[in-house]
């Protein structure tokens, strides 16, 4: 494969490349800590870079890895750099496997052009082939020995793809005898690539966010390595550890060989860096075990901490679980924009926003004063009497003007006009943040909209029992019970947290009457 020519001659280098040109082994100073990188990182804000998913690798995890695989004594023969960057994974897998061929993939322009020049200033660029094409469409030749496909993808969420690549990752996942979803991200189908374009006895090492070990995207990924993998290793390091400076991320590292399964994956937490460079730690999982997990980072969590099994229930046995409601446009359906009256009986009190709940003193919303009011009006507006219709007409021509009616969520409901609030859940909690949820008894019969749970008994339960089903949810449920997205925040989906281990009602109803 011949290198793609990279128009430099257009792109500006950054200015930092004098400063290490100007004094005696700068050259090599400059390679070690990628001085090109680091001011292309400076240039461009994180927000900037986001939506392509640019985010270098630390050269502590860039070493760990090629070490990890140099450890293995493998016939490396091709080393192909997945989403290169400025090159620190080339460079050292240049330094680490003289005698193997690199290739570097690399789609942005600008980091092309710094690619190139760190591979001449290392010395190297006779030894590297720099592809500027997205990795998805390179085609590699069968080679003789094994090829290394390693690197960190970049994060870049499905809302980002564009329809035609999300059908390619399904139809490629399809070839492998794996059904994928269309809401996977960018680092899920640099993974399908690597795997399908792998030999028996390829190694796939990736550094990604932790999230398809948990989401239902993720199973496709999981199901590959269980079908496509020899060996797979999974190091999921501490949500709460950063490893990338300039992002909240959470971070995995997935090794992989690529050949026939012998139904065994291996899966680590490590709660420090120092871990990192440590080849243990690992717990042996065989493939029932991973096909029964409903997430793989349960895996590794200790089940029912608090209580035994004798004496505990699902909490989905005695209450089901909702999300609230999306409005399609809470511009328009959140009380705040619109100016004019409307009947009280349209504007229902509403946990609007998580700080509703997060703030309060105690776990009891007692007081609907200070929620602002959800717009729900019935389907029939003929229900309403004349001066309020004639309120309402106002409103929905206002709306109408915003392009309520419009939107996805609008122009999917009958009439689109008609939010459909729930009855006021009994409890209510936050189900995203960087902490433990927070469960809150719903005194005041507050609605909610998409921004927190309801739990709603399925049989009769008295006041004092869910008051202290509230204290025992918000004493022992930990994040461990969520599942953890790339930027660090812990989701609890409906289903999560009916699977939540609760004490049995009357113990807890004991419990209560000795107070």
């Amino acid at each position: 494969m011949d290198s793609l020519e990279i128009a430099s001659a257009s792109i500006s280098v950054p200015n930092t490349l004098q400063l290490f040109t100007s004094q005696p082994g700068a050259f090599a100073r400059g390679i070690e800590v990628d001085a090109l990188g680091v001011a292309f990182c400076k240039e461009n804000s994180p927000q900037s870079r986001r939506p392509q998913g640019i985010t270098l690798t630390p050269h502590f995890v860039v070493e760990q890895m090629v070490e990890e695989v140099v450890r293995r004594n493998l016939d490396v023969q091709r080393v192909v750099d997945c989403g290169a960057g400025t090159g620190r994974f080339s460079i050292a897998a240049a330094k680490a496997f003289p005698n193997a061929k690199i290739i570097a993939v690399e789609c942005n322009v600008k980091l092309a052009a710094l690619l190139q020049e760190n591979l001449t200033l290392s010395g190297i660029a006779d030894r590297v082939t720099v592809v500027r094409q997205d990795f998805r469409d390179v085609a590699l030749a069968p080679i003789v020995g094994k090829t290394l496909y390693i690197g960190n993808p970049p994060y870049v969420r499905h809302h980002e793809i564009s329809p035609a690549w999300k059908s390619w990752y399904q139809a490629i996942m399809k070839t492998m005898g794996v059904k994928a979803s269309q809401l996977a991200g960018l680092h899920l189908h640099f993974f399908a690539k690597a795997i399908a374009s792998s030999r028996p006895g390829d190694l796939v090492f990736f550094i990604t966010a932790a999230e398809w070990l948990e989401t239902k995207y993720g199973r496709s990924l999981r199901e590959l390595i269980l079908t496509k993998a020899s060996m797979a290793e999974i190091t999921v390091v501490d949500a709460r550890i950063p490893i990338f400076e300039d992002a909240m991320a959470t971070s995995t590292l997935t090794l992989i060989e690529v050949g026939k399964p012998n139904n065994i994956v291996d899966i680590r937490q490590v709660e420090t860096l120092a871990a990192l460079q440590h080849p243990n730690g690992f717990a042996r999982f065989d493939t029932s075990a991973c096909q029964l997990a409903a997430r793989w980072s349960d895996l590794l969590r200790p089940q029912d901490e608090t209580i035994g099994l004798s004496n505990s229930i699902q909490l989905g046995d005695v209450l089901s679980v909702h999300r609230g409601q999306v409005t399609g446009m809470n511009a328009v359906w959140v009380s705040g924009a619109y100016q004019g009256p409307l009947p009280d009986k349209v504007c229902f009190a509403a946990v609007t926003c998580a700080k509703d709940l997060l703030s309060l003193s105690t776990a009891r919303l007692d007081n609907a004063n200070a929620l602002r009011r959800v717009i729900d009006l019935p389907a029939d507006l003929l229900e309403l009497g004349v001066a309020e219709q004639l309120e309402v007409d106002e409103f929905l021509k206002w709306a109408k003007s915003r392009l309520a009616h419009t939107g996805y969520i609008a122009s999917h409901r009958k009439p689109w006009h008609r939010v459909g609030l729930r009855a006021p859940a009994p409890i209510v909690m936050t189900y995203m943040a960087r902490r433990p949820p927070r469960f809150v008894r719903n005194i005041c019969g507050a609605r909610l909209i998409n921004v927190a749970h309801g739990l709603y008994p399925k049989m009769p339960i008295s006041d004092d029992v869910l008051d202290a089903l509230v204290d025992w949810l918000n004493s022992n449920v930990s994040t461990n019970s969520g599942r953890t997205y790339a930027g660090g925040l812990i989701k609890f989906e409906p289903g999560e947290v009916m699977r939540l281990r609760i004490p049995r009602l009357e113990s807890l109803a004991r419990v209560r009457s000795t107070r």
